[in-house]
């Protein structure tokens, strides 16, 4: 009996139960995810090693991650702005083809340009991280299949397994390229070749993910409303009257062709967000700039590019330190759910990510390799652990109708402020002061950090959600019925009560 306590205990406090409950279309976009992040963690180790092994200079090297991000601003605004209205599964289907197609020129060709135009017109991820059209996109779907109570436990888990899967490729990638070098016949060059055939398999794989989703993953259907309306005609130059309209027209008022929410939304404009999201909204947009660009400074691919320099390890070695350095931000971040009942979003974005910002600032410092990978671990550890909380954190303070819009225009605005860093580090590094990169960087970081706590930590939450913090969604119902069941097992009615009533209050802190 105290064995299946302490199950339940586990199931609830790492929000495996509210994972259950959100349901098939939750899962398949989860392991969609991690397998994503496998590949991208593939290119996090070895893309700015491959175009050194080509012998291109430094300073192409972060051209190219600079054109790569801004090709991801572009394919990331275009694809998420318009997928409530073309269809999520459709978007996230094309994306998915990107990805195969980028991923197969890069397993065939070495010329500069030809790779440079692959990467920006497809999906290649420059820097290890989650770019292009996916995230913002699934990150709405999930707010979509979940409820305010369940929606940080999953969101949770959808940076969680990504951190594993960055793990896997990381690893995966230093053994297979350490091995094939070796063999009889093969160049360096070869074996990165052979990664990216990998990037293209998993691609194939994510199409298939895609493809399986239901129709629940797409975007509720909203009806205008008075407010709506009057916005619009304040547009307007003057108001006419029905009988003034039907002698300018020669037509009826019944017959006059009707806006649509279609129409007005065709364009991207800032006049998507309405005026109540715009203040919280514009200010994170402002810290995000700041903690992006310092991401992009300081990118996996080039740390592990600076680590290559400073220290001349082998690529299996330094695949190892990678790949444990992702499995501890893994470990991590099995504790986000938990630290935000009980501190709450703000709180744990700033808490978790602060120390993770100071380890970019003291990275370049020790001249020992065994401080460098410390450092390297604690900034890996703890920098994901913001992730979840930052997507829900969103959207709870956004109308539901606005989720996707936004979350991608946040995307498309952290892959812009990305997208200076890694020229800034490439001239810095072809000057020999590739150590600027990484103190600059880690300023940045912690400027985020304190100035998200000063904006945001009294900030009132979920009160464009119906029925307030307290609702729970229809597609909960699973989740219910499973505590129902563990109830029955282990403990009585009153304990799942309180425990129940506990988490909805830390939720709306």
């Amino acid at each position: 009996m105290a064995i299946l306590q302490h199950l339940r205990w586990l199931y609830r406090e790492l929000g495996l139960h509210s994972l259950y409950g959100a349901g098939l279309d939750a899962w398949l976009i989860i392991a969609a995810r991690c397998c994503r992040m496998i590949a991208f963690g593939t290119n996090s180790l070895i893309l700015a090693l491959f175009f050194s092994s080509l012998k291109f200079s430094d300073t192409y090297i972060g051209l190219f991650m600079t054109l790569t991000l801004l090709g991801d601003v572009l394919l990331s605004l275009v694809l998420t702005v318009i997928a409530d209205r073309v269809g999520r599964r459709r978007v996230l289907l094309a994306g998915s083809g990107m990805m195969v197609a980028s991923g197969a020129i890069f397993a065939i060709f070495e010329n500069y340009w030809i790779l440079l135009v692959a990467a920006v017109a497809g999906v290649m991820s420059a820097t290890g991280g989650d770019f292009g059209p996916f995230r913002a996109i699934e990150e709405s779907i999930l707010s979509t299949l979940t409820g305010p109570n369940s929606r940080a436990d999953v969101l949770a888990w959808y940076v969680t397994v990504a951190t594993l899967g960055q793990s896997i490729g990381t690893e995966a990638s230093g053994r297979i390229v350490h091995y094939l070098e070796n063999l009889e016949g093969w160049t360096l060059v070869d074996a990165y070749h052979t990664v990216f055939w990998m990037y293209t398999a998993v691609g194939i794989l994510n199409i298939i993910f895609m493809a399986l989703l239901s129709d629940n993953c797409e975007a509720p259907k909203t009806v205008e409303t008075d407010t709506d309306v009057d916005e619009a005609e304040a547009f307007l130059p003057a108001a006419e009257s029905a009988q003034e309209m039907e002698e300018r027209t020669g037509q009826s008022l019944d017959e006059q062709p009707k806006p649509t929410k279609v129409d007005k939304q065709r364009l991207f404009s800032l006049s998507l967000i309405s005026r109540e999201t715009r203040p919280a909204i514009f200010k994170l947009w402002f810290l995000l700039i700041l903690d992006s660009l310092a991401d992009g400074m300081t990118a996996y691919s080039l740390t592990t590019f600076y680590m290559d320099q400073k220290f001349h390890l082998p690529k299996s070695t330094l695949g190892d330190i990678t790949s444990i350095s992702y499995f501890l931000s893994f470990l991590s971040s099995l504790s986000a759910a938990p630290l935000c009942r009980r501190l709450g979003l703000v709180n744990t974005m700033v808490f978790t990510h602060l120390p993770s910002s100071v380890a970019v600032l003291l990275f370049p410092l020790p001249n020992h390799i065994v401080l460098t990978v410390i450092l390297l671990m604690i900034r890996t550890g703890f920098n994901n652990m913001d992730q979840a909380p930052r997507a829900a954190f969103i959207a709870a303070v956004v109308k539901p109708e606005e989720r996707t819009a936004i979350m991608g225009i946040t995307s498309m605005l952290r892959t812009l402020a990305s997208t200076a860093g890694p020229t800034v580090t490439g001239i810095l590094a072809g000057h020999q002061h590739f150590w600027i990169a990484f103190v600059a960087a880690g300023a940045l970081r912690i400027a985020y950090d304190l100035g998200l706590f000063a904006m945001f930590v009294n900030m009132k939450l979920y009160q464009h959600e119906e029925g307030g913090p307290g609702e729970m969604r229809t597609v909960d119902a699973r989740q219910s019925s499973d505590e129902e069941e563990l109830r029955d097992l282990v403990s009585p009615t009153s304990a799942t009560r309180t425990s129940n009533e506990s988490d909805e209050a830390a939720y709306a802190r």
